[in-house]
């Protein structure tokens, strides 16, 4: 993405709000072929190695859709003969649609559950399904409050809000937290996912492992909250703060930052609050612990950090695919892509999105079980 650097991108990342289905693009060039335009400012093009032919499908996570529109134009502008296709469906779809063998890869934002790693060893013949850290970076509280630009919240006041047992903005949890803010008197309007969300899933498991006395849910990627309203993907919800006075939510802050929908600071028993970056988030995810076996890389967050500076609400998005037993005529596109996502030049393209580049312990380990999916 040479294209004019910061402009492109915040171009890029306005767009992708706008765009919903299918991403379809297709790439140019050869093997040492460098791409004149395309990527991020800091991304580069020339050293990605094409292989494969063909329409590579894959469906999953609308989290990294931002980050994945990126990449795709990236890649389409090294590898004219093969076609990225992702729909930002949802990681539950996309989890279901991978597992029914529909596509080469998913994205999701929780790792697979036991349950669905046993599915998938009908599809990934002599092999099962692994979980690929790909994409980290923080869940944003976005809200749309009059007179209010600078929010503070906790873990036990967002469960009650998110769980409808806080329901005006000038409740007296919301003052103690913000004495010097003029909290009008309000309605609260909480959105949700609608649909089976990896981000609902890592939200609600920081309300349960921060505030486990005010949020009695299980975590899950289906909302199981109570009361709110609904809206479907990253792109519904935060347009409905945008456009709702009174609104809250949860969705990655590529949406915050490219829709300029303010975002709550959070009280974490730090020494300040801590806003939402891509700094603070990379803060808590390097105390991160890898939970998965072998090249399974699924990761275990720290959601009760108090770390300085250190964001909490943040989840790591995954690429998931077959360890062994991919489909012959999508192996070799599946491994390109995947190992130009990972490499130094694909993670650079994230920053200015609002994604988290992995951890250099972590993207090691992802390049090389990517270089061994067979």
């Amino acid at each position: 993405m040479k294209l004019q650097r910061k402009n492109r991108v915040r171009a890029l990342a306005v767009g992708a709000l706008a765009v919903t289905g299918a991403l379809a693009l297709t790439a140019c060039g050869s093997d040492d072929t460098t791409a004149s335009s395309g990527g991020s400012g800091s991304a580069k093009t020339s050293n990605i190695k094409c292989e494969g032919k063909g329409k590579l499908l894959a469906s999953g996570s609308s989290a990294q859709k931002n980050a994945m529109d990126v990449w795709v134009q990236n890649y389409s502008g090294a590898c004219k003969d093969t076609e990225i296709n992702y729909q930002p469906t949802g990681s539950g779809a996309g989890v279901t649609t991978f597992l029914q063998g529909q596509t080469a890869f998913a994205g999701s934002d929780s790792a697979l559950k036991p349950d669905e790693v046993t599915k998938s060893k009908q599809v990934c013949k002599g092999g099962q399904a692994v979980d690929l850290p790909m994409v980290g970076g923080p869940i944003a509280v976005g809200y749309n409050v009059p007179g209010v630009d600078n929010l503070v919240l906790d873990a036990p006041t967002l469960a009650k809000i998110f769980d409808s047992k806080i329901t005006k903005w000038n409740d007296a949890a919301i003052k103690k937290l913000n004495p010097d803010a003029k909290l009008p008197d309000l309605k609260i309007q909480a959105f949700h996912r609608s649909d089976d969300s990896g981000t609902t899933d890592n939200f609600t498991k920081y309300l349960k492992g921060a505030a486990p006395g005010d949020w009695k849910h299980e975590p899950a990627k289906k909302w199981e909250g109570t009361g709110g309203q609904a809206a479907s993907g990253s792109a519904g919800v935060s347009s409905q703060v945008k456009q709702t006075s009174g609104a809250i939510s949860y969705f990655e802050l590529s949406y915050a930052t490219s829709g300029k929908i303010p975002t709550a600071k959070l009280n974490t028993g730090a020494k300040a609050p801590v806003e939402a970056t891509v700094d603070n988030a990379s803060k808590a995810i390097s105390e991160a612990k890898q939970v998965g076996k072998g090249n399974d890389l699924a990761l275990q967050l720290n959601y009760t950090t108090k770390a300085e500076g250190a964001y909490p609400i943040t989840l790591v998005t995954y690429e998931i695919a077959c360890d062994k037993g991919n489909k012959a005529e999508t192996l070799p596109a599946t491994k390109s892509f995947l190992t130009y996502i990972s490499s130094k030049d694909g993670q650079a393209a994230l920053k200015d999105l609002g994604y988290a580049p992995l951890p250099t312990e972590i993207a090691d380990k992802v390049r090389s079980t990517v270089a061994s999916l067979s």
